[in-house]
């Protein structure tokens, strides 16, 4: 089989990549004569074409022989290369109305389309992600934003970090007075949040304590959904049943927002569920709240605040409390400063890609090799013109039906 690892071309750019030098050379040892890799050439990629073509691994201009063509974002419409088998994150199973064009052009375009998001072992869990790192760059970033709100401390960028070892050594220079951070999400995202905030020896204490206690130190709460989310009936928490019928519960974050300086929020939201808080809710003197690192960056979704995406370039806007308007980052003293940035991995691409490429080598890899695959089928969403069983439900969002 020839795979063609395809040159990001959606902006702003994406310097992370699905699969490494090492990795391919790796690929190609364990499975001799199975698969033939072309690197499509790229001057933005965080392996460049010379540690590809030093290993051996052919670099070119054009990679329309391939059968497979493996990129990382959303490929766009001009290049689809049409009848070819296609791998990466189209943004489309939620019917994102911004890719409505892209999966319209795809089904015209006869293209057959495998969506990591839904590369799922047998159990429904997801097999590879870049969560963790979104979790890790996003938690660097919220610090950095409070960093550059307080006055107290100044962090490189993460994207001007080499590596995680140089973002390691820049988180030494954190010194937070005791406030309270809120943190939503215990899946990889949050975990990589977490391996941030030990990292600078902060304090965890449980999501009841940080309501009810005075810290002299900066400490932090990990909340899981039954710690904000409550039946509207009863009060109650059923985890099936918030999984399976959301729009039976309403959000009780305020009272952590009350008593908290700070939102980590990397939590997976389901756009039937209560928003964390309200546009209301922020005009009050008791939300305490002044910085928002949103990681899961889903635009008016459970974060009112996260109004547009941020960039890389420009990692943070300020949401003006009383109006609700968006104003330069650090515009005004009681604002709400909101960093929401949708590619986070890519700021410390070479890490991410590595760790990715490992995921992909371990269950995309076997799962090619076989004559057939149910891991593959459930993660294909288009094929022969058409979606596929699964993905069924997104006839109407296709063809325009769907309300956005």
């Amino acid at each position: 089989m020839k795979i063609g690892l395809i040159k990001e071309g959606k902006n702003p750019p994406d310097k992370r990549v699905a699969y490494t030098p090492q990795q391919i050379k790796e690929i190609q040892e364990k499975f001799p004569g199975r698969f033939e890799f072309l690197v499509e050439s790229s001057p933005i990629r965080c392996f460049s074409d010379e540690e590809y073509s030093a290993l051996g691994i052919p670099v070119v201009d054009d990679v329309s022989e391939c059968e497979l063509l493996i990129g990382v974002k959303e490929v766009p419409i001009p290049q689809l290369i049409p009848n070819k088998r296609y791998l990466f994150f189209s943004h489309t199973i939620k019917e994102q109305a911004y890719n409505r064009p892209l999966l319209q052009a795809i089904l015209e375009k006869n293209i057959e389309l495998m969506d990591y998001e839904v590369l799922k072992d047998q159990n429904g869990q997801r097999t590879v992600a870049f969560g963790r790192w979104a979790g890790i760059v996003g938690a660097y970033n919220g610090l950095w934003t409070y960093g550059k709100k307080s006055g107290l401390f100044d962090l490189k960028r993460a994207f001007e970090c080499f590596d995680r070892a140089e973002m390691e050594e820049e988180l030494k220079k954190v010194q937070l007075p005791p406030i309270k951070i809120v943190v939503t999400g215990t899946g990889r995202v949050g975990k990589g949040v977490l391996e941030v905030l030990e990292s600078i020896n902060l304090r965890q204490v449980s999501p009841h304590d940080l309501i009810h206690y005075y810290y002299d130190e900066a400490v932090f709460a990990v909340l899981d959904n039954d710690d904000y989310n409550r039946r509207k009936t009863d009060g109650g928490y059923e985890q099936q049943e918030f999984y399976t019928e959301p729009h039976k519960y309403e959000s009780h974050f305020l009272k952590y927002a009350e008593v908290s300086d700070m939102l980590i929020a990397a939590a997976y939201w389901d756009n039937r569920a209560p928003e964390l808080f309200t546009r209301k809710d922020i005009d009050s003197e008791d939300f305490s709240i002044s910085v928002i690192a949103d990681i899961t960056c889903d635009i008016e979704g459970s974060i009112p605040t996260t109004l547009k995406p941020a960039t890389i370039a420009d990692p943070v806007y300020d949401v003006d409390r009383e109006t609700f308007e968006i104003i330069d980052a650090f515009g005004k003293q009681n604002s709400i400063s909101v960093m929401a940035i949708d590619n986070l991995p890519t700021e410390l691409p070479r890490d991410a890609s590595e760790e990715f490429g490992s995921q992909l080598s371990e269950h995309f890899i076997p799962e090619l090799l076989k004559e057939e695959s149910k891991i593959l089928d459930r993660a294909t969403i288009t094929k022969e013109g058409d979606l596929t069983i699964e993905f069924i439900y997104l006839k109407d969002f296709v063809e325009g039906k769907t309300t956005d």
